[in-house]
């Protein structure tokens, strides 16, 4: 395929606007074998202490973080392939990862600092080859989506698979590592899980690379759209700083993703200790993972009524006020899960606006700089996602001690005061911050939708 302007106005296909985003259905499945299962792998079967698994998660996590933001631009920068400067990174690199990530679960040697050295070498090497066909995946959101409209669905889609990925993860999650488990061996059944579930991300991102041929266009050595397109660090550090629109929308985005991980890890002391019923937590799981993935669908609609920045704006605050009384009501525990499940519909749609806004600001960069920086400004919403996962890390335990936390706290005889602390990591700290976020969106997201059309029309009129 050659370069052609019709690119520019083809309309989305019925694969793109439904199946658009099983890869991300993949990826959560094999990443969330991490999520939930990394820490008991390192303590209860490569039986590592406690310091040692700290110092190994934190290891990840760091180098992870540091080079979070640098994916898009290595892919902005460097010559584009022959299938694309994005659909390229799925064609290929997604197969390398589950040989390096199944090594971050297995316990290869008797000797714990160097079992340690490998595992956390596997964990820096697999995160770095995935995050590359991450990035492209998410910036092809707006190299594919010519129109809000269709940016809105492409994210929408998205968003959807992700949240069904992680309701279908309750199945091909722990019960399918155990089943392998027959096959393997207990000690080897997480590594198993991963090396399977990441052959099936890289199938699902595969998918993503058929379905949207023909969208992207084709860079020949020299021509306008490689100029355009191949961005210097100087041309990336200045759609940033230029763009201080971007630079709002990467710290109010914190604030969904704070919700996400902080909620998640502070739900099982609500439901074993301030509501007295652990069994609860599996109905919470499954009708707060049904409602995410529902907001997140119905997302591409309220785009079309309200905008993209408008609904962002109102999932923000609807779902601020449904955090902040669990918060107040949460002795009640059905109206604490009608609550929650009621506070995931709307970060569903926040999940699936976030990237249409990003988007946005890739054509006002545009329309500015006269340069196309999808990857890089697409790949930065990874930075408040970590930021998120290193603040879960600090403010989840904070929480609990102020509130007097112990592991033998008796929930028949703990006090109303620290009932309702355990809530505060739970509901009232993701509230304030989705609070706080939305205000930023509202005076400080300044791109409105026909703003966003006339740059475009600009940007298309100099090609």
């Amino acid at each position: 395929m050659q370069p052609n302007a019709q690119n520019t106005a083809k309309p989305l296909s019925t694969a793109l606007r439904y199946f658009y985003g099983v890869g991300d259905a993949g990826f959560k499945l094999m990443t969330n074998i991490e999520t939930f299962y990394f820490t008991f792998f390192l303590t209860n079967i490569a039986k590592f202490s406690t310091t040692l698994t700290g110092v190994v998660g934190t290891a990840i996590n760091i180098v992870d973080t540091i080079l979070s933001w640098t994916y898009g631009g290595i892919i902005n920068s460097v010559k584009a392939q022959k299938w694309g400067r994005y659909r390229s990174w799925l064609r290929v690199m997604p197969w390398i990862v589950p040989f390096l990530f199944a090594f971050q679960f297995l316990n290869i040697s008797a000797n714990p600092t160097a079992s340690a050295v490998v595992i956390i070498a596997a964990g820096i090497l697999s995160h770095i080859v995935w995050n590359f066909p991450y990035t492209a995946n998410a910036a092809l959101v707006n190299v594919v989506g010519k129109t809000p409209e269709d940016k809105a669905t492409l994210a929408s889609s998205r968003a959807a698979w992700n949240n069904l990925g992680g309701i279908l993860f309750s199945y091909l999650g722990l019960p399918f590592a155990n089943l392998l488990a027959g096959a393997v061996g207990e000690n080897n059944k997480f590594a198993a899980a991963v090396f399977v579930l990441g052959l099936l991300m890289a199938v699902t991102y595969y998918a993503h690379f058929k379905m949207t041929d023909g969208y992207e266009e084709i860079e020949v050595e020299g021509s306008e759209a490689a100029k355009r397109n191949k961005t210097s660090i100087k041309d990336m550090f200045v759609s940033l700083f230029q763009n201080p629109t971007l630079i709002v929308l990467i710290i109010a985005d914190l604030a969904k993703w704070c919700m996400n991980f902080v909620v998640s890890a502070s739900a099982i002391y609500y439901f074993r200790y301030t509501a007295a019923n652990e069994g609860l937590q599996a109905v919470y799981l499954l009708t707060t993972g049904i409602a995410a993935t529902i907001g997140a669908y119905l997302f591409r609609y309220m785009s079309k009524g309200l905008t993209s920045r408008t609904s962002m704006i109102f999932a923000y605050a609807a779902a601020a006020i449904c955090l902040i009384l669990v918060y107040v009501l949460y002795s009640n525990a059905t109206i604490v899960i009608v609550l929650m499940t009621i506070a995931m519909f709307f970060y569903g749609v926040q999940f699936a606006a976030a990237p249409a806004l990003y988007a946005d600001t890739v054509v006002y960069a545009t329309w500015k700089s006269g340069k196309d920086a999808s990857g890089w400004i697409m790949g930065l919403q990874v930075l408040p996602l970590k930021a998120a996962i290193l603040l879960r890390g600090t403010l989840v335990p904070a929480a609990l001690a102020a509130a007097g936390y112990r592991p033998d706290l008796d929930p028949a005889t703990m006090s109303e005061a620290a009932r309702q602390g355990l809530t505060v990591s739970f509901a009232l700290i993701p509230g304030i911050f989705l609070a706080v976020g939305a205000l930023l969106l509202i005076f400080g997201f300044r791109l409105t939708k026909d703003k966003v059309l006339h740059y475009q029309a600009e940007i298309d009129a100099r090609k």
